[in-house]
Parts: structure tokens; sequence; C-alpha cells
């Protein structure tokens, strides 16, 4: 995470519903950090060479940048009610909207999107935004959506890879700072389930099995205690595919976190279909986290 001084968590709007709810989930996220929230909108329309003011005779205010301009001026607006007292700024920033916030994420301590928008927002779960964003950004990024449980525990996948480790510390520190309890989930499939073709034992130890996968978790969690003893933490070992854990994971918790690539069935959480099922299916909104380079 990038912890510089006055970082600021940032967040992407385009006047759509989603972008708003964004806007005030992003507003909370920045008043636990005690950060500055960044509002920005990706303005496109330059890049196609289009006319950017009012046509003649046009009321004032129709222009495409005049446009820009209210829809951030909303969205700060709801920011400023969902955490009164915060530091809000807003900008419009000629671009491509996957472009903009990733151009934004080396100086933020975290980037919020919608998980449906519209114009550069649109198709942020199936499309290419959430993936170029949550990719490529030096920072974690929210994806809005699903039901707000504040009472509810973080909920974090795991699967024993260094990424994430690194998934569990941003989960174990939202814990923390939200009051409540952190829940592990380490999902492994029997032997027997890999795909035809796959070389696997014909005859295995269930037990010595999910021991293993026991010890897996243990070693991501080991720490945890240590540095935010105030967390309870749950440990979860699952005996199924890792979409189905963390989704029905999710159904009752505030925050589920992943990591951006891992081992095993998180490997290519980013690109494949593991974060599609997450980002479609989570019932609460979605980090992804990305081990620093």
């Amino acid at each position: 995470m990038n912890a510089a001084s006055g970082a600021a968590v940032v967040v992407g709007v385009d006047g759509s519903p989603s972008s708003l709810r964004a806007a005030r989930l992003a507003a909370a996220e920045a008043a636990r950090r005690d950060r500055p929230l960044r509002v920005v909108h990706g303005f496109i329309w330059p890049l196609l060479r289009v006319p950017l003011g009012p046509a003649a005779g046009a009321p004032p205010g129709a222009g495409l940048r005049e446009q820009a301009g209210q829809l951030v001026a909303d969205a700060v607006a709801e920011a400023e009610q969902a955490a009164p007292g915060l530091r809000v700024t807003g900008e419009i920033i000629d671009g491509e909207a996957a472009a903009v916030l990733v151009g934004e994420s080396p100086t933020a301590v975290l980037v919020v999107v919608g998980d449906r928008g519209l114009g550069g927002f649109g198709a942020l779960v199936l499309g290419s935004v959430a993936v170029q964003v949550a990719a490529y950004a030096d920072c974690p990024v929210l994806v809005a959506r699903g039901a707000a449980r504040p009472g509810g525990p973080v909920v974090v996948g795991v699967d024993g890879s260094a990424l994430s480790r690194a998934a569990v510390e941003f989960a174990a520190d939202a814990a923390a700072t939200r009051g409540v309890a952190l829940r592990a989930v380490h999902a492994y499939r029997h032997p027997a389930s890999a795909g035809p073709g796959d070389m696997q034992p014909l005859v295995y130890d269930e037990d010595r099995l999910r021991g293993e996968e026991q010890r897996v978790l243990a070693d991501s969690l080991a720490g945890v205690g240590d540095r935010w003893p105030q967390v309870p933490v749950e440990a979860v070992v699952a005996h199924r595919r890792p979409v189905a854990a963390l989704t029905d994971a999710s159904r009752d918790a505030q925050l589920l976190v992943v990591g951006g690539r891992g081992h095993g069935e998180l490997t290519g959480l980013l690109l494949g279909s593991v974060s599609h099922a997450v980002l479609h299916r989570a019932d609460c909104p979605v980090a992804v986290v990305r081990a620093p380079a």
C-alpha cells in the first residue's frame, strides 16, 4: 500500500448511480485512513476530437466539459455528505478512464471504482477497465458493489502465495480500522476434481491433505495476531471451489479482499474466470491487492 504522507484515496466517477455509490464508499475509506479524497473523471472526448462546448443556441452548461464538471461536483457533494469534514477535491482529467486511474495510482493510497458505469467507466466488471486498473495500478483497487454491512467481518481469500500475504495484511489492517473480525478463507479442491489429462495420484490421504491445507493457511496468517492483536481472526479451510467459498463468505461480510495473482485456483485472478466470477457474485465491496514491485 502506498503510505506516502498526504497520499489520497482516489475515486473514479462518471455520473452513474454506481459511481456515486463508489464516491460514498471512497469517502468512508478516506475518513478511516485520515486521508484526503480525490474525485476524478476520465474525460475521453478530447481524444475523439469532438466539440466540447455547447452547440449554437444551446443553453449554458450544455457542453460536454460543462456536463463533466457537473458530474464531478455532484460526486464531491455526495462524498462530503457521506463524510462531513473530509477534505474532498474534484478534477476532470483528459484521457481514457483506465489510463486516468492508473495514472493516479502511484500517488494514491487506494483507487475506488463502481461495478457498473457509463461512458469511460462502462462495463467495468466485464470489460477492459477493471482488468487494466486492477492489473496495473500501483495501489489496491476497491470495487464498490453489494450490500453495506458495517458490522460484518472483513474476508480475505488465501492461497499461500506471497501475494496472498499482501492481501492478508491489507485485510487485517482494514479489519482493525473498522473494529471487526478478520475471516481468512483458504479453499482447495480434491485431487480427483482436477480436469482431465492432469496427472493425479490414484490414492491419497484426505486427512493428510487437509492438514497440509491448514498449514498453508496458518503460515499465511503468521504474525497477524502480533501486529493486529485487537482483531479476532477466524481461519476457514474449505474443501470446495474458491469462487463458491468466497462468494458465500461475502454474504455476511463488509469487505472481500483478494490478491491480484496467486497459486492454484487464484492463479490469473485478474484475467481469468475467478476474478470475473467474484466481481459478479460477491455481495460486498471487493478489494484487489497486488504485491509491491
